[in-house]
């Protein structure tokens, strides 16, 4: 019986490594594609097959030392993740949180809206939001682009699920002790709810990092790109720019990267925690 428990147990870490390698194949191609000279890249596209005496450093040289719009590009999607994470989940675990914790008139309502707009896919509300720029005078400006974002309600609900597990207790001695309805939240029920801040942190980093319609949509100038609408403007027929997108699409996987190490801790925690409670 143990020896086939070993077996089993090797056959299916084999199967896993061997979905992963597939999983991790187009990833593969790209990096080491991004080490080939773009006069390559052209005329044989991205693939797993190179020489190994091609292979150099050109393409990140060029980067670092030649492309200024590419860097850029990059801060500015650096400063609207980093303030749609924190905004988002700032907005969205206090609406979340309310939800969950207090009862009042038209809460029902308000949830299932919340759900309403999870189920409508963003594509129909483009028009209506890129209106609502219009009037607000948002077009062209960082704001125009979190505004959407920050009170996601993907966000809400994961929040509201988690904070239904909450023991309410807490809030009634915090009460007792004269503490504020804000000095619960802060001080008392935000420390307990670090999964869920940590699971929401990455998949909404993740989601502002890589948005590209609506970004698309709003912002007119060149200096206010984004990332993945610079490097879609750096597809040509004639491909003098590969040497920038394929470097440069390596090197936007980093943020996320680092992202996931900060909270990875917390991550698994958090989303099993929030599918369950409730």
């Amino acid at each position: 019986m143990r020896k086939n428990n070993v077996v089993v147990k090797w056959a299916v870490n084999i199967f896993f490594v061997f979905v992963s390698l597939i999983a991790l194949f187009p990833l593969i191609s790209l990096i080491v594609s991004s080490f080939r000279p773009s006069s390559e890249l052209m005329r044989n596209g991205i693939s797993f097959s190179f020489v190994w005496s091609e292979l150099s450093l050109r393409n990140y040289i060029h980067i670092f030392t030649e492309s200024s719009s590419y860097w850029q590009w990059y801060g500015n999607s650096l400063i609207i993740s980093t303030l749609t994470i924190v905004l988002s989940l700032f907005f969205s675990s206090m609406v979340g949180y309310a939800l969950a914790v207090y009862k009042f008139k038209g809460r029902t309502i308000i949830f299932l809206s919340v759900l309403i707009i999870i189920m409508i896919p963003f594509e129909i509300l483009l028009l209506p939001l890129y209106q609502l720029m219009i009037n607000l005078n948002l077009i062209n400006t960082y704001t125009g682009v979190m505004l959407p974002l920050i009170v996601a309600p993907v966000a809400v609900f994961f929040f509201r699920q988690y904070a239904m597990g909450l023991p309410l207790e807490l809030m009634d001695a915090a009460r007792i002790d004269g503490c504020t309805e804000y000095g619960i939240f802060f001080r008392i029920m935000s420390p307990l709810m670090l999964p869920s801040f940590a699971a929401m942190a990455i998949l909404q980093g993740l989601n502002s990092w890589n948005n590209f319609l609506w970004p698309l949509l709003v912002i007119r100038s060149n200096d206010l790109f984004t990332l993945p609408i610079g490097l879609a403007t750096l597809l040509t027929p004639y491909g003098n720019n590969y040497d920038t997108l394929i470097a440069g699409s390596v090197m936007t996987i980093i943020p996320i990267i680092i992202l996931f190490i900060f909270f990875q801790k917390y991550f698994v925690e958090g989303l099993a925690s929030g599918s369950v409670k409730g």
